[in-house]
């Protein structure tokens, strides 16, 4: 079954400028990553330090095993260098029955 990840997190204003780069260079390994079917984007039209990005992955196997892999020095990136504050994940199935 599919898994949706939200992350949602806050650019420090000054990281502003260059945040966007930093994010897709950051996503261009998360697409390429083994069972990821897709990343999405989301400004805040309020609060442009405010993002949200929205991955959908094959199984919670497949995400656990990124998350895995981005706590590695290989996996490692740069994104906690701009963030104001710790970003929040949520995972979400769909719900078949609903």
């Amino acid at each position: 079954m599919n898994i949706t990840a939200q992350l949602d997190i806050r650019i420090k204003p000054e990281s502003l400028d260059g945040a966007a780069a930093l994010i897709s260079d950051v996503l261009r390994a998360t697409r390429a990553f083994d069972g990821n079917l897709g990343v999405e984007v989301l400004i805040d039209e309020a609060d442009p330090t405010h993002f949200v990005l929205v991955e959908t992955w094959e199984s919670i196997r497949h995400d656990a095993a990124y998350r895995d892999w981005r706590s590695t020095p290989a996996g490692a990136s740069a994104l906690g260098d701009i963030l104001s504050d710790v970003p929040v994940l949520t995972l979400y199935q769909v719900a078949a029955e609903i």
